[in-house]
């Protein structure tokens, strides 16, 4: 009976090495993930405020007496 207990004591501790690999890899992943959503949420704003400067630019160009179709030509680099 005592040697069974020491066998078990030593399966054990292979066991506690992979649970806490599997620990810090579940932990390593959760924070990667996070900082991909953080960055992919600052490239959102980045993304509406130049949506924002297209519409002014439009705005401003059909003020001049253009069509719709001509100012955003424009506004995207055309003519």
């Amino acid at each position: 009976m005592t040697e069974e207990k020491t066998n078990e004591k030593k399966n054990c501790g292979s066991k506690k090495g992979a649970m806490l690999a599997y620990g810090v890899i579940q932990l390593g992943t959760s924070i990667v993930s996070a900082l991909a959503l953080a960055l992919i949420s600052l490239s959102f704003c980045s993304l509406k405020q130049e949506s924002k400067l297209f519409v002014e630019c439009v705005k401003e160009v059909q003020d001049k007496g253009k069509t719709s179709a001509q100012a955003v030509n424009f506004c995207n680099g055309g003519r």
